[in-house]
């Protein structure tokens, strides 16, 4: 593998697993403070209105909202400058390399749909949730691979990383597609023209990443008013950041804005997102054996490793691919049930598909019960076949 290569995913990984050591705190201390007498106050920030006014024109949301659909734009905005990088330069340039993830993700996301939709087919606003199941958390699953030191070889974190990268991309395929509110005409053609400029900076290579965000936001604000999710301007406006200078061939601005933004993401947004979103108060919550709860616990528990290393045996047997070096069997299917810690961008589906609405249920339960029973369960099945360092470490 060539040296470029290797030091972006040494530098992605590092973030990553550090990462989800934060978000595991910050999601533990969420837990803690709505399950205490603090309860109160935990919910009197989230349900904090913030607004902001010009004129006629404003904005005023919750606190929850404004991390939900502010600061997880610029999560997008950073998986959206990872793709383009890894799609280009990167693992997924070479299609020897990504063929073997490719198939895991799409196992990994049609499995455990079809195991949720199984429990909730018959209930139209249960199955609106078909979706939260289908998604990985790299940064816990990383974080969870951290714990076992360097038995872990370097193919399996790429491997995980390369699946989570396909997974992401079905995420943001299923959010414009499935998520969205009524359209708003006018706020769609702000939003477009707003394409229209960035599309023109790309085309004259532009290397001012400050006119790209000025262009980027009013974009994300016009989606905020089109119906459309707000966090796909992260995805978009990632796309129109040039990947190569136009008088500086040794210099990137979208290698250095996503160097730049990936500390605030691991360290800040995604823990804040976490802190936010998993305060589950129990004594609050439903406890039954509701089938939301069990299609979502199910479909990341079961459904993901199902998925994944069904679709990765078959396609090795059949020749479409071949395991990573370094990798087993049993280490992919390690992987494949660690894949099932959905975290992050399930409670983030979640909120799509049930926020706002008096179901009777919370949906997070599932996927907290779901992304734990993964994390132990993968863990384990590493520990076991994992059992010398690696030689790649």
């Amino acid at each position: 593998m060539p040296t470029h290569k290797r030091r972006f995913i040494f530098e992605f990984l590092e973030g990553e697993t550090a990462g989800g050591l934060m978000l595991m705190g910050a999601a533990v201390a969420a837990m803690i403070l709505a399950n205490t007498p603090l309860f109160p106050y935990y919910q009197l920030l989230t349900d904090t209105l913030f607004a902001i006014q010009i004129g006629d024109f404003a904005l005023a949301k919750p606190l929850l909202l404004w991390v939900n659909d502010g600061l997880m734009a610029i999560f997008f905005l950073l998986v959206g400058l990872e793709l383009k990088r890894e799609l280009f330069e990167g693992e997924l340039s070479d299609p020897t390399q990504i063929v073997l993830p490719a198939v895991g993700a799409v196992g990994g996301m049609v499995i455990p749909a079809a195991v949720y939709l199984f429990f909730n087919y018959d209930d139209p606003m249960n199955s609106q949730g078909w979706a939260i199941p289908a998604a990985t958390d790299i940064a816990f699953a990383l974080g969870i691979l951290t714990l076992m030191g360097s038995k872990v070889p370097v193919s399996l974190k790429v491997f995980l990383t390369s699946l989570a990268i396909f997974d992401d991309i079905g995420a943001i395929v299923i959010i414009a597609l499935f998520y969205t509110d009524n359209i708003s005409v006018l706020a769609l053609t702000v939003a477009l023209v707003c394409i229209v400029v960035l599309t023109f900076l790309n085309v004259k290579r532009i290397d001012e990443t400050s006119l790209y965000f000025v262009f980027g936001l009013v974009m994300w604000v016009a989606m905020l008013k089109s119906g459309v999710h707000a966090t796909l301007a992260g995805v978009i406006l990632a796309m129109f950041i040039p990947l190569k200078s136009k008088d500086d061939p040794n210099h990137s601005p979208l290698k250095e804005l996503e160097h730049d933004l990936h500390p605030a993401v691991a360290f800040v947004i995604l823990p804040i997102f976490a802190f936010f979103n998993a305060g589950i108060n129990l004594t609050q919550a439903d406890l039954s054996t509701h089938p939301v709860t069990i299609g979502i616990a199910l479909g990341l528990f079961v459904g993901k490793q199902l998925g994944i290393f069904g679709c990765c045996f078959l396609a090795i047997r059949l020749g479409f691919a071949k395991l990573p070096k370094g990798m087993s069997m049993g280490s992919l299917y390690g992987a494949a049930a660690l894949c099932g810690v959905g975290f992050t961008m399930s409670l983030f589906i979640g909120s799509l598909a049930f926020g706002g609405v008096d179901t009777g249920f919370d949906e997070r339960l599932g996927i907290v019960l779901g992304s734990l029973l993964s994390g132990i369960f993968g863990f384990t099945i590493l520990s076991m076949t994992l059992k010398k360092p690696a030689k790649d470490h």
